[in-house]
């Protein structure tokens, strides 16, 4: 039988990563916790030994299940009847496979019903579906509201909805509305509290809302009134199968991942209860929801462009063309190899990134039940500033290099993945979503430009440096020493004018530089670690690395080419083009 965890062996040698005895002692609480749980394990081995039994049962599921029907998932699709969704019978096989196997709520505490997993084998997982079928990646992934509900509501919420996520119901969370779509704290359905029914009523319109006639919801809604800002909004859980108060007006019409209904919603006095504290819900609750959102849409593209390098492969070691097999064509090679070393990039910066999650996501449930020790708090506050500083960089390569790696997967195949008989065709319209959707490309920029004009990447990418041990990339390393250099140079460059307009401008460029430097370090690293025989990083380590200093030198050469006055004499708009002195 097939199964995507066993075919691929990235995922057990980032599961094996050094990290994970921290991770693991803080997510089991130093094994001393839930002694009397079957389903606990007593050290390090025996909790890694549970994370591969039970992705392997997901892969197994994945590979026999999900993969088979994504097809006919995409071509046919959910409906819409009396206002309500109807899956797919193949999406609702789909899900019911996963749940009878108890796979979801993965990351909540067994207390909950779930199995206490840290974040590595959870998005793990959520490559696998994705690698599957990218379309139901979006049904899988939004348990993550689950984990939202366990960090903000309050016990009684828990104890109440938390058990349903391991029963296989299924969550949304709904954002978006027809004049808020990046810009959420524009957000306008109202929501206010009515005395004599002693409840909070939600009304208006969310729109492109993933899975949005879901058994529970997590809504943004506006509970101040005349408030026109983000102090205004609050969050509010809502339990759609309670009550009849919210109808789908519409599926979308989408390019890609069609399985996932993309819904319109109209809320009409539709009860719901707060979560947490009024006013907090955009400036705390949802940008955590988002951060947890945008890991899985990076875990989302890095499964995408692993399925998509996969087929480019398959096809191009059967097809001939001028007497020989495509693979031997050295255009055609490079293609495949570049492929390949931007599907090992991303998931080298997604698993990094998932650690750094793991251990900030653990020390703040400490924190809630008693006071950390000073080495805690420090640990705590180091692994905040990773996470704030990785998660957008995640997010932004892993889904551009999916849309590039689809892109070339189609070309690998030629006129044939152009046609809908091959599923890169498919891959390739999934993937587009990628970089728009949980904030697009240009917003990802936004949250990581303030750890490059910092310092604090270069910092990272100094502490990457380090932990580089042999000479068998000398090469390498002068290299991205060198860019290194470039990068605080062109910081400088973009910082001394002090126009932020100018900063904003080359924001793209700084960030992308920098990201293109640390991901060059994480494969290194990935290849030293690497104790098979045949190193499976080194020819995408290479590679990368070559790569990056291409890219990197196009971005520093704008830099300099575009100086403060060249800006805003052809760039600025008219607003931004104040004389310079």
């Amino acid at each position: 039988m097939a199964n995507f965890f066993e075919d691929n062996k990235s995922l057990s040698f980032q599961l094996d990563h050094p990290l994970m005895q921290r991770i693991v002692e803080l997510k089991e609480k130093g094994f001393t916790s839930d002694r009397d749980s079957a389903y606990a394990p007593q050290d390090y081995a025996d909790a890694l030994e549970n994370y591969r039994q039970v992705l392997g049962i997901v892969g197994e599921i994945c590979a026999d299940v999900l993969a088979p029907n994504a097809e006919r998932v995409d071509a046919e699709g959910p409906t819409v009847v009396d206002g309500r969704v109807h899956y797919h019978p193949g999406t609702q096989e789909n899900h019911e496979a996963l749940a009878k196997a108890g796979l979801y709520g993965m990351s909540l505490p067994r207390e909950f019903g779930g199995l206490n997993f840290p974040m590595v084998p959870y998005v793990m997982a959520a490559e696998l579906v994705s690698r599957a079928d990218c379309g139901f990646a979006n049904i899988w992934g939004l348990q993550d509201c689950a984990e939202t509900i366990h960090e903000f509501a309050s016990d009684e919420q828990r104890k109440q909805y938390l058990p349903l996520a391991n029963q296989g119901k299924t969550f949304a969370m709904g954002l978006t509305e027809p004049d808020a779509g990046s810009d959420l704290q524009a957000v306008m359905l109202k929501a206010h509290y009515d005395e004599k029914k002693g409840t909070w009523l939600l009304n208006g319109v969310k729109r492109f809302i993933t899975n949005g006639d879901a058994d529970i919801s997590l809504v943004m809604a506006r509970s101040e009134e005349g408030t026109t800002d983000a102090r205004g909004i609050s969050l509010f859980l809502y339990d759609n199968k309670k009550t009849d108060c919210v109808r789908v007006r519409r599926i979308e019409h989408k390019m890609g991942i069609i399985g996932s209904p993309t819904c319109e919603l109209v809320f009409k006095d539709a009860p719901a209860e707060l979560v947490g504290e009024r006013k907090l819900g955009l400036i705390k609750y949802v940008m955590s929801l988002m951060n947890g959102a945008r890991l899985g849409v990076a875990a989302q593209s890095v499964g995408v462009s692993e399925a998509a390098t996969r087929e480019a492969e398959k096809y191009a070691n059967e097809r001939e063309q001028f007497g020989k097999l495509i693979k031997d064509i050295p255009a055609v090679n490079e293609m495949l190899v570049l492929m390949r070393a931007k599907t090992d990039a991303s998931r080298a910066l997604l698993y990094e990134t998932t650690r750094y999650v793991d251990i900030y996501k653990s020390l703040l449930h400490i924190q809630r039940e008693r006071t950390l020790t000073p080495e805690e708090r420090a640990e705590l506050k180091e692994y905040t500033r990773l996470v704030e500083m990785f998660t957008p960089l995640a997010k932004l390569f892993g889904s551009e290099f999916c849309n590039q790696v689809t892109y070339d997967a189609v070309q690998v195949h030629g006129g044939t993945g152009y046609m809908r008989d091959f599923p890169v065709e498919r891959l390739y319209r999934d993937a587009r979503i990628t970089n728009i959707y949980e904030g697009t490309s240009q917003l990802q920029v936004v949250a990581a430009i303030r750890s490059v004009l910092n310092g604090a990447l270069s910092q990272r990418i100094a502490f990457f440096a380090e932990q580089v041990k042999g000479e068998h990339f000398k090469k390498e390393c002068a290299v991205l020493s060198e860019m290194a250099e470039l990068l605080k140079k062109s910081i400088d460059a973009v910082q001394s004018p002090n126009n932020p307009s100018f900063i904003d401008f080359h924001a793209r460029r700084l960030v992308e530089i920098g990201g293109f430097i640390a991901i060059s370090y994480l494969l290194i690293l990935d290849s030293e670690r690497c104790t098979c025989e045949k190193n499976c990083y080194e020819q995408s380590a290479r590679r990368f690395v070559r790569y990056a200093q291409a890219q990197i030198m196009e971005r520093v050469l704008l830099i300099n080419d575009i100086d403060v006055a060249t800006y805003q004499k052809d760039y600025a708009s008219v607003a931004d083009s104040t004389p310079v002195e």
